[in-house]
């Protein structure tokens, strides 16, 4: 019992305690009065809708420059970060062996078309019967005609034997079959030369793979080979990148899609550049939407005559587009980030309304309200910290730091 008995003042202690505790905060609240801040008012504007995305920068082109035949490198004339131009010379491959191959294809070609009676390699037989083999064998087989038809007429009048008889039948008939095999034999002659204009066409070929040329303007991005090197088929050489323009590959959400038509405009800036601004235009939108992002991809090409803007850079673009609306906007500085939700203090005869907001764009110092506000409102713009539902203020015509501030400066 004694031990209830000492428990009960002991809590009545602690009760009365916390009562007094309230009342002075109570108190000090009432002593402290509204406090003071500035508003501005929720106000309805057109507003252009604009694109901010950040992506990388890419070559216009890039090519790995490979050999096309075996061989060793005799000359190497360009290096890392040189500039070339189409047709350049970059490297060449010793071309001994090849020149011989092509004098022996040459020759059998030449061999070939004397049998046809072609003078020139671009000439073509136009008919096959004008040929010397074919003219020889048809010449061949009018004589024999002309003798079988004179024996047959002496054998006729009883002067000839039918021994000479037979014998010129059957030369006549041995010419036809020659001018037959003559013929067939000719046109094997003709795809033969064919054949062989083939193999000197692709030994020229060969010959001109020696030697190594830029295929477009570029710069040298690596360099693979060494004089004195061993190379063979499609062993890689060079890396080239064009460069002017740039290509710089952006991702944009997926309901901005309506928005983004090619020639549009994009104002590019990056890292390296703070203070200046490159400017683009879109000339490439992807058909797909990645399902993981949301988002689709978009290039804008960009003129890079002097080269300041680099492959593989990370860049921000800003592009103006044709969507037009009218939007509810307040300073970007009366919105509050508070546990996990964005809330704006609305000023309503004197007492404080907490109200959550859905937010949008960004437009210089003002932002975007989609959802919780009306036009004509007013929202407290300074002092968010110390607000809340039901805290009563007044408002000031300049923020108090700002004043604190003036008189510091004085």
């Amino acid at each position: 019992m004694k031990a209830i008995r000492l428990a009960c003042p002991c809590l009545v202690l602690l009760l009365s305690a916390g009562c007094h505790k309230t009342q002075p905060a109570q108190a000090k609240q009432d002593k402290s009065g509204p406090i003071p801040v500035t508003v501005a008012s929720v106000h309805v504007r057109q507003i252009q809708r604009i694109v901010d995305s950040v992506g990388t920068m890419f070559p216009f082109d890039e090519a790995l420059i490979s050999a096309e035949i075996d061989g060793r490198v005799d000359q190497v004339n360009i290096d890392l970060g040189d500039s070339v131009k189409e047709g350049q010379v970059m490297v060449h491959i010793s071309d001994e062996e090849q020149r011989y191959i092509l004098a022996q294809n040459e020759a059998q070609l030449r061999s070939s078309m004397e049998r046809l009676g072609l003078k020139n390699e671009k000439d073509k037989v136009q008919d096959i019967n004008a040929t010397p083999d074919v003219r020889r064998a048809q010449a061949d087989l009018f004589d024999a005609q002309q003798r079988y038809k004179r024996t047959r007429e002496l054998r006729d009048q009883g002067i000839g034997s039918q021994a000479d008889l037979d014998q010129a039948q059957a030369r006549f008939q041995s010419m036809q079959a020659t001018l037959d095999s003559t013929v067939n034999q000719t046109r094997n002659f003709i795809q033969e030369v064919e054949r062989f204009r083939a193999i000197v066409d692709l030994q020229r070929k060969k010959l001109r793979d020696t030697t190594v040329r830029a295929p477009f303007s570029a710069q040298v991005k690596d360099r693979q080979v060494t004089v004195g090197q061993y190379v063979r088929a499609n062993s890689p050489l060079l890396t080239l990148v064009k460069i002017d323009p740039i290509r710089l590959r952006l991702e944009v959400p997926e309901r901005m899609a309506p928005w983004i038509r090619t020639g549009q405009v994009a104002q590019v800036s990056v890292e390296a550049f703070d203070r200046q601004t490159f400017e683009g235009k879109i000339w490439r939108i992807a058909p797909t939407v990645d399902q993981t992002k949301r988002t689709f991809v978009v290039e804008a090409l960009i003129s890079n005559t002097s080269g300041q803007l680099k492959p593989g850079s990370y860049a921000r673009a800003r592009v103006p587009t044709g969507k037009v609306d009218r939007a509810l906007l307040i300073p970007t500085k009366a919105v509050s980030y508070v546990l996990g939700s964005n809330k704006v203090y609305v000023v309503s005869n004197g007492v404080i309304e907490a109200h959550e907001v859905k937010l949008g764009d960004r437009f210089d110092n003002d932002i975007e309200i989609l959802e919780g506000l009306s036009a004509g409102e007013q929202v407290a713009t300074s002092q968010l910290t110390r607000l809340d539902g039901g805290v009563k203020v007044s408002i000031s015509q300049e923020p108090p730091d700002k004043k604190a501030g003036a008189v510091k400066a004085d």
